[in-house]
């Protein structure tokens, strides 16, 4: 799966490459979707959205994207990830579990630990390790439970763009 974020660009400035991004994963069978913006979603023909706490209420975004669109919605602690499971969403994502630069405003780092505990508390749903996530850090997210990793961190880790391929496969196979 795909996640556009782009949060410091204009939307117009971005929508035809974000349409086309749409167009290249379903050509290739993958998944995308938007950050945030359930809008943009709806323009490109996305696959769904990841919510954050501050964007449009999950509830309001099923009923604008319909039954089978992919819904991610973004926790922070035990809290939210409870409250969480009361949502039409079918994944959380939680984190950030390490620090990150890709967004400088992040909630607290919640570490390892904590992510073990979010996938225990999620009781069954899929849990989505996000946040300063590295290649080194795949398998202790694995380990902890979690279902996948936004691997942001790790595409920007010195060399990652020579071996994209060898870390999508490592992701996939969590072979870590």
């Amino acid at each position: 799966m795909i996640q556009i974020r782009d949060k410091s660009t204009a939307i117009g400035e971005v929508l035809d490459d974000i349409r086309a991004a749409a167009e290249l994963c379903r050509r290739a069978g993958v998944c995308m979707i938007v950050n945030d913006r359930v809008d943009v979603a709806l323009a490109v023909g996305a696959d769904g959205v990841h919510l954050g706490q501050d964007d449009l209420p999950p509830a309001a975004a099923r009923d604008l994207l319909g039954p089978d669109a992919i819904i991610g919605y973004s926790t922070h602690d035990p809290a939210q990830v409870a409250e969480a499971l009361h949502l039409p969403i079918d994944h959380i994502g939680f984190g950030p579990v390490f620090d990150t630069a890709t967004k400088p405003d992040h909630d607290p780092v919640t570490g390892i630990r904590m992510l073990e505990n979010a996938v225990k508390l999620a009781a069954g749903m899929p849990v989505v390790a996000i946040g300063g996530i590295r290649t080194r850090d795949l398998a202790a997210v694995y380990s902890a439970g979690a279902a996948s990793a936004a691997v942001i961190s790790a595409l920007w880790e010195p060399g990652a763009l020579d071996g994209i391929f060898a870390l999508a496969e490592t992701i996939r196979s969590r072979n870590c």
